[in-house]
């Protein structure tokens, strides 16, 4: 076998899939899809062809044309990678597979309808990044694999779907949909219904994504709608959170090119979303603990509007070069909300961001491997890996590049490496040949070897320099020294000025003062998660008891890792007592995770994070 990413089974000697058409009947009652995958190919194949799984049930494998049988096998299953499906083939370049999801598939998460805001109707989403794809249909689960494809989704008559694609339209079904689906009913059953979608583009299997719920929506912009569950309090903060949405894809286009994908819509999810966002062309899904009733969300929109460009336009060939996607992203991102919000703004993401990849870098100390930006991924888990580094060090990386050449030259690099690589999936080595070919002898300025495979931080990254960020820094460092900031000095703070006030605190903090902090500025029972997480992650530390009730239910009440992950690595690395209370919280929350989600704490709580 040709290997083309460590994650994937995928056969670099065998053709690519051009488009998949799904067929598929959701169960909400046993928590599985019932599908079939008519896979094209690029061309015609003839000997064994490698396909990635996870959890899957293969009921058969035909010749669309003739019907006949092809044979094929589904090897034992591999911790990280699934199970190889191979199917022998003589001169396809098409074939039809008929398949079961498992209640346990790791891109899927199931809501019952307690589990959902308006408690009503169940709910079901999919999280397929990083290697999860695999467990909702077979498929060459790689980046450097772009496919279009077709669904039609069978669904209760009651609920709706929407999918990163073009919805077609919503019909009865027919008895001619989908011969070869074996479903628990008729395909066509009384009280069920057909989504179509269509996604003419090309994209990398991780950016498929439906959910099916109650939903409603609410128009805010020319080409976005944002929905959410049928609940008026979430759709109307919803709206109002992302009105101004139109006006990040303007400044987008205006430095980046022209938007794509048609159509930016949103779909706010339930709290279980274990991420802040998810790039999902023509749909992202967002967690709800980005509505602030503020704006600020703005930033994480502006994150995975940024992705239009650098992640789903042009993608990163596999995981071992995760920062062509996200340090790309996270540097658009910031270009955006400086454009919209201002450079004040902008200079305090960047700061939290230094703070975040400072943290990390020293995660990471006893693995500097994965402190690199290229780096080796085999026989790791993605998910297990996932931080900052990526993200920051990328854009400190960019960033670097901005500061030697000046902003328009870069900004016109930018564009032409966007136009040069669209549709694309590319790895480091071919963005550095295009950043040597066009900005001449910058390897001479710049050690660019130093910032991809170097360990660490390099020494000409650039800790942000903005008044406001020195201000609040050194009100954290005089907290260290026993002063709390007097009311004046915070009477215009937000969110996320507290944030990196909090991210700013070294050790070790004092637990007395700690608590009259709150007393006077109520952090721990703040409506804004980064917050409340931020000072919750310092009480632990300092061993507080009073706050675990919070604790608690902070770990209870949302699944976003960015939250609930730092709290239980301050728990797990205190007494036994709170490791104790850790794995009791865990085991009472655990299903309101998405299965992503639960991963990353059981490894955490084993003492593998």
């Amino acid at each position: 076998m040709a290997a083309l990413d460590p994650h994937s089974f995928t056969d670099a000697s065998q053709p690519r899939t051009k488009h998949v058409s799904l067929s598929l009947y959701l169960d909400f009652s046993t928590s599985i899809i019932h599908g079939s995958a008519l896979l094209l190919l690029e061309r015609p194949h003839r000997g064994p062809f490698s396909l990635d799984t996870r959890s899957l049930t293969i009921h058969g494998v035909i010749d669309p044309t003739s019907r006949a049988s092809l044979p094929f096998t589904l090897s034992s299953p591999d911790p990280i990678k699934g199970s190889e499906l191979s199917v022998t083939l003589s001169d396809h370049s098409s074939f039809l597979i008929t398949y079961s999801t498992s209640p346990s598939s790791t891109a899927l998460q199931w809501l019952q309808p307690p589990q959902t805001s308006a408690k009503t109707h169940p709910f079901v989403y999919t999280q397929c990044q990083a290697i999860h794809a695999r467990s909702v249909f077979p498929c060459q689960d790689t980046p450097a694999v772009r496919i279009r494809y077709s669904a039609l989704l069978n669904i209760p008559s009651e609920l709706s779907a929407v999918m990163s694609a073009r919805h077609v339209q919503r019909r009865s079904p027919k008895k001619d949909d989908a011969l070869d689906v074996i479903t628990p009913s008729p395909w066509f059953a009384e009280g069920r219904v057909v989504e179509e979608f269509e996604m003419e583009q090309t994209v990398p299997p991780y950016l498929f994504a439906l959910a099916v719920g109650a939903l409603g929506n609410r128009e805010v912009g020319p080409r976005t709608i944002v929905y959410a569950e049928d609940v008026a309090s979430v759709l109307d903060s919803a709206a109002a959170e992302f009105a101004n949405t139109e006006d990040l894809v303007r400044e987008g286009e205006s430095l980046f090119g022209a938007y794509e994908w048609e159509r930016f819509d949103l779909l706010v999810l339930p709290p279980s979303f274990p991420y802040g966002g998810m790039e999902n062309p023509r749909m992202v899904f967002l967690t709800p603990t980005v509505i602030k009733g503020n704006e600020s969300g703005a930033e994480v929109v502006a994150h995975e509007l940024a992705h239009s460009w650098t992640g789903n336009l042009i993608t990163n060939k596999n995981n071992e070069h995760f920062w062509l996607n996200e340090g790309f992203t996270t540097y658009a991102e910031r270009r955006i909300v400086e454009a919209v919000q201002g450079e004040e703004i902008a200079a305090l993401y960047n700061g939290i961001g230094w703070k975040g990849l400072i943290e990390d870098v020293e995660r990471f100390k006893d693995n500097l491997e994965f402190t690199k930006l290229k780096n080796n991924e085999e026989g790791i888990d993605p998910d297990d890996v996932f931080s900052q580094i990526p993200y920051e060090k990328g854009f400190q990386f960019l960033w670097r590049i901005e500061r030697q050449v000046g902003r328009p030259a870069f900004d016109e690099f930018l564009k032409k490496y966007i136009a040069t690589f669209k549709f694309q999936s590319i790895d480091t080595e071919t963005f550095l040949d295009f950043l040597k070919a066009n900005i001449p002898g910058i390897e001479n300025q710049i050690d660019l070897v130093r910032w991809t495979e170097g360990t660490g931080i390099p020494p000409d990254a650039y800790e942000p320099d903005s008044a406001i960020y020195k201000q609040i820094v050194s009100l954290a460092n005089e907290f260290k020294n026993g002063k709390i900031p007097k009311e004046d000095e915070v009477a215009d703070w937000q969110g996320l000025q507290w944030e990196l006030y909090l991210e700013s605190f070294t050790e070790p903090v004092d637990a007395s003062q700690l608590v009259e902090l709150d007393s006077r500025y109520k952090l721990a029972e703040s409506k804004d998660y980064e917050v409340k997480t931020a000072f919750l992650k310092w009480a632990i530390s300092c061993g507080i008891k009073t706050y675990y009730d919070e604790v608690e239910k902070t770990l209870k009440e949302v699944g976003r890792l960015k939250f609930i992950q730092p709290l239980y690595t301050a728990l797990v690395s205190g007494s036994e007592d709170d490791k104790e209370f850790a794995n009791k919280v865990f085991s009472e929350a655990r299903e309101s995770y998405h299965p992503i989600a639960q991963g990353v704490i059981e490894g955490i709580l084993s003492g593998n994070p």
